[in-house]
């Protein structure tokens, strides 16, 4: 049994587990017509000449189901924030008291629920390839060790299917998640 082949197999169920993970933040980041600071936390904000993201900038609160408070921790960035949220991709006009912002998001028409599920159905396929191409990646590099001698036969089916099975769990984690999303996004 190759000590390579096995860190070869951890790797590659370790970057599946961040696939997943990648795939599940991909997820949050779609909006479901409730408020959620994952859906501006990643935006980048020029605060005095840099590109910052916005949970550095402020504090999230959500006191009602379709309203997201922003409170900078330093009231000179508010209007560098409020012009970050206008230019994003949101749509939504943040209410602005001089003091915190507020997003007040508006109910999805069935349209847009059904147009962010292909969105998020994108988003899960993209998780499934990168898998795919991480069980690929993987499969070569044993093969290239049993070419070079340093991996038996047997070993070599064993590992694979190992690498299958980590394979199918995380496809299966993705879907998963996706089926969680799409619930979310078609619940009214």
């Amino acid at each position: 049994m190759s000590e390579f082949a096995n860190e070869i197999a951890k790797d590659a169920g370790e970057r599946m587990r961040a696939a997943v993970e990648h795939a599940q933040g991909q997820f949050a980041t779609v909006r479901t017509g409730r408020a959620t600071p994952a859906l501006v936390e990643k935006l980048r904000v020029d605060y005095y000449g840099t590109d910052v993201p916005l949970q550095q900038l402020a504090g999230f609160a959500v006191p009602e189901a379709r309203i997201l408070l922003i409170q900078p921790y330093d009231k000179s960035a508010l209007g560098a924030i409020d012009k970050a949220l206008q230019m994003s991709d949101l749509g939504i006009n943040p209410g602005n008291d001089g003091d915190k912002l507020r997003l007040v998001f508006p109910p999805l028409t069935a349209e847009r629920r059904k147009e962010l599920v292909r969105v998020v159905k994108n988003m899960a396929e993209d998780g499934r390839i990168a898998v795919r191409n991480l069980r690929r990646s993987a499969r070569q590099d044993l093969d290239a060790m049993k070419k070079d001698g340093d991996l038996s036969e047997d070993e070599l089916v064993r590992y694979e299917k190992q690498l299958d099975a980590s394979t199918a769990t995380t496809v299966a984690a993705i879907d998963v998640a996706f089926k969680a999303k799409e619930a979310e996004l078609l619940e009214v």
